[in-house]
């Protein structure tokens, strides 16, 4: 397996955003140390991007400032012990991450290409082809792709098994029959899940879209989604502190990535969200939203506030682009100019 593992962001209130563990440098300043080459003078040039998506301190640090937290104290509702922490999502962030990582790569292949150092880029074409042989496999094990093989393998199981259990039954061998019905009923279960996990995928619909401004019911922060999922995909022991099982759809719903107004509070940063727990703001929100992903896995604003969201980033979960309805006045207005 590839090595990518990457470490939590954490967001300083004084230094804006730094990574908890040198292994999330390292592999982000990866293509930086590997890929320098000696010029034909001998001196030694850096391949460097001009829309770089690396983690320098000029991309995604927020300017040092004092950060305001607006509404700190709406993060202390809902369920008793239950605050806005618990919805935070190491693997939801580390998504971000490695997305980062794979546009950074495709990134400086082109960069290389446009300088004519082969070399250089074939080196970061195998570096990318990994990269993106993981990130396929990571997301057909999240989002149920590989869940329909899963259903297909057991169900052949079974009826292998079926075959053993008519055969122990006929031979009075009713301990081994009882122990091939047990495995049975387990991988009817699983298969079940399985099965519809994929189909939950096939037939996602979102309430949200990428790039719009929602608000937390429960703890009131403003947030910009920025991935989702059909259903929740995370740990066990994830939803057991978030208290998934208390929501009136459960696990069964829509989760949404979503980016954390800094100015609301600076220690979230990605939070992982079920469908209910948002609602779109009852007017455009085209209020100041700052947050160290948003230059990166966005264009800027829409006429409504909301966020457009990259056309990779629309291509990773296969999503349209959002059109804004058209205003019959200002429509009225242009034709009378």
């Amino acid at each position: 397996m590839l090595a990518l593992s990457l470490s939590p962001v954490t967001a300083s209130a004084k230094s804006g955003v730094y990574a908890t563990d040198s292994s999330c440098r390292r592999q982000f300043s990866l293509t930086k140390r590997t890929f320098a080459t000696s010029g034909s003078d001998g001196q030694s040039h850096q391949c460097q991007c001009m829309q770089s998506f690396s983690f320098s301190a000029n991309v995604i640090a927020t300017r040092r400032r004092e950060v305001v937290v607006r509404a700190g104290w709406l993060f202390k509702g809902g369920e008793k012990g239950l605050d806005a922490s618990a919805e935070q999502s190491e693997s939801a962030n580390e998504d971000i991450l490695m997305f980062f990582f794979q546009m950074d790569l495709t990134t400086r292949v082109q960069y290389a290409l446009n300088l004519e150092q082969y070399d250089i880029a074939q080196q970061l074409r195998n570096k990318l082809t990994e990269v993106e042989a993981e990130v396929i496999k990571q997301q057909e094990a999240k989002r149920g792709s590989s869940s329909k093989s899963e259903a297909q393998d057991k169900a052949i199981s079974i009826i292998r098994l079926r075959a053993d259990l008519q055969k122990a039954v006929e031979t009075e061998d009713y301990a081994l029959a009882s122990k091939l019905r047990d495995e049975i009923s387990t991988l009817e279960a699983d298969s079940l899940a399985a099965s519809a996990k994929a189909l939950a995928y096939e037939n996602a619909q979102y309430a949200f879209r990428l790039g719009q401004k929602v608000k937390h019911k429960v703890f009131g922060y403003r947030a910009v989604v920025c991935g989702m999922d059909p259903v929740c995909c995370e740990s066990n022991s994830w939803m057991e502190a978030a208290q998934i099982q208390k929501l009136a759809r459960g696990s069964n719903q829509p989760f949404y990535q979503v980016l954390v107004d800094v100015y609301e509070d600076p220690n979230l940063l990605v939070t992982y969200v079920p469908e209910e727990n948002l609602v779109a703001p009852d007017q455009p929100d085209k209020d100041r939203f700052d947050h160290p992903y948003i230059s990166i896995l966005f264009y800027g604003m829409d006429g409504a506030g909301d966020f457009i969201p990259i056309k990779q980033l629309r291509e990773k979960y296969s999503q349209p682009r959002h059109e804004l309805p058209v205003n019959p006045e200002d429509q009225k207005d242009g034709d009378n100019a």
